[in-house]
């Protein structure tokens, strides 16, 4: 099971704890905020997952590097309606057939897999 635990500090920010990591999240400038950490969770799993790929075929992971930008809509409810995803090979010559192939492995990532199943959330008070 994953399980995060997000504590308040008593000032703007939250303490978020991941089995022995933490960082910070705010939205006053001292952190990173909630929508920058979703879009963060997207683009390290897809990260992960090409990585997982190029090892696989046995090529240079090098320094790629992936950017995940989208706006926020302020209409109800707030959101982000469409999330793109840049992938920067760097100069790795793939041919078409390993793009198309890896395309569609990445999509396995399951942050990916989630935001395109519209998850049901649950919240609950607890005392």
């Amino acid at each position: 099971m994953y399980r995060v635990e997000v504590t308040n500090t008593n000032n703007s920010a939250l303490k978020v704890k991941s089995k022995d990591y933490e960082f910070i999240m705010d939205t006053k400038g001292n952190g990173i905020t909630p929508p920058d950490t979703l879009l963060a969770s997207l683009g390290g799993c897809i990260g992960i997952y090409l990585r997982k790929y190029l090892e696989g075929y046995k090529l240079a992971t090098g320094d790629f590097s992936i950017t995940v930008e989208s706006d926020l809509f302020k209409n109800q409810p707030v959101s982000f309606k469409d999330i793109n995803v840049f992938i920067d090979l760097k100069g790795l010559q793939i041919d078409e057939h390993k793009k198309e192939r890896l395309l569609e492995f990445i999509k396995n990532c399951p942050v990916h897999n989630t935001l395109e199943t519209n998850p049901h959330i649950g919240i609950k008070l607890v005392s």
